[in-house]
């Protein structure tokens, strides 16, 4: 909302080629506590003074001699930024009232001046003004808002992508259907899955034998939206190679508590389950032998 002080601080420009005019609209002005008031008799004057002082309001005399109120509208066009000339005519020819608005005024007041009129339609021109200007710079601060905060999302994903690289070997999410919604990192083609583009479907690599054991405690935990933690299967490659996965998961939920799918990380850990099998083939039975009294 705008208060008093804003409207009465507000910059008006008279332009009338009669100084008595001039003076007559300064008094009023003053009186009724406007603040900033430039005037001139000069309407060749009026685009520099524009363009330094970025007016609120132009009261304009649309007769002067030289170049006439229309020809200085045309000039001001020409140099305003934003597109809205504050212009509020004064005219003692009623035809050129209609001739005005068609030319960019926004409203006028006909000579012999209305003193009350005068002063109702400046009060509602500079409100109107004065809003138009407070919405350009909320949206202008909304734009750079939302333009800082897109660059935080984005630098705040790209920081969250590297430390999933970092941590594990891919990253995906999967809607409430299964179907997968992001991925990084070559998931489907490391658990032996691509996409069919041809055939708009997924299909397992051929040769791919899964521990269909291991597989189906990793679909109970999913089908019954249980989280789980370094979950361990594996999988006989096309050339009857063992591979081992770890994966870590967790269910999606909305706002109301309804199932939105999947997320997580994973990784493949062949390696690591070689150096362990080789580890334990290796020690001697009472390296590996139970504690005592454990069960036998």
């Amino acid at each position: 909302m705008l208060s008093a002080t804003d409207i009465l601080e507000a910059r008006i420009l008279i332009v009338d080629d009669q100084a008595a005019n001039v003076m007559l609209l300064e008094e009023m002005l003053r009186e009724e506590g406007y603040q900033r008031i430039t005037s001139t008799t000069d309407p060749y004057a009026v685009g520099a003074l524009h363009r330094a002082n970025h007016f609120d309001l132009i009261l304009l005399d649309l007769q002067m001699p030289g170049m006439d109120g229309f020809q200085v509208m045309e000039d001001l066009k020409k140099h305003e930024v934003d597109g809205y000339v504050p212009i509020l005519v004064i005219t003692a020819q009623p035809g050129h009232k209609l001739r005005a608005l068609t030319s960019g005024a926004k409203d006028f007041v006909a000579k012999p001046f209305d003193l009350v009129e005068v002063k109702t339609r400046i009060h509602n021109m500079l409100e109107v003004r004065l809003l138009y200007k407070k919405l350009e710079r909320y949206n202008q601060v909304l734009e750079q808002t939302v333009l800082e905060r897109t660059a935080e999302l984005r630098e705040s994903e790209a920081r969250f992508r590297r430390l999933t690289e970092l941590a594990s070997d891919w990253y995906w999410e999967q809607d409430a259907k299964g179907d997968f919604t992001k991925e990084y990192g070559p998931v489907q083609e490391m658990l032996g899955i691509p996409l069919d583009s041809l055939l708009g479907e997924i299909r397992q690599e051929q040769g791919v034998r899964w521990n269909e054991a291991e597989r189906a405690v990793l679909k109970s935990n999913m089908e019954a939206r249980r989280p789980f933690l370094d979950f361990v299967f594996s999988r006989l490659d096309g050339d009857g190679v063992r591979q081992y996965f770890q994966v870590s998961g967790e269910p999606k939920f909305n706002a109301s508590g309804g199932f939105t799918g999947y997320r997580g990380v994973g990784r493949e850990v062949t390696a690591n389950m070689l150096d362990i099998a080789k580890t334990a083939h290796a020690a001697p039975d009472s390296a590996i032998a139970p504690p005592a009294g454990s069960p036998t």
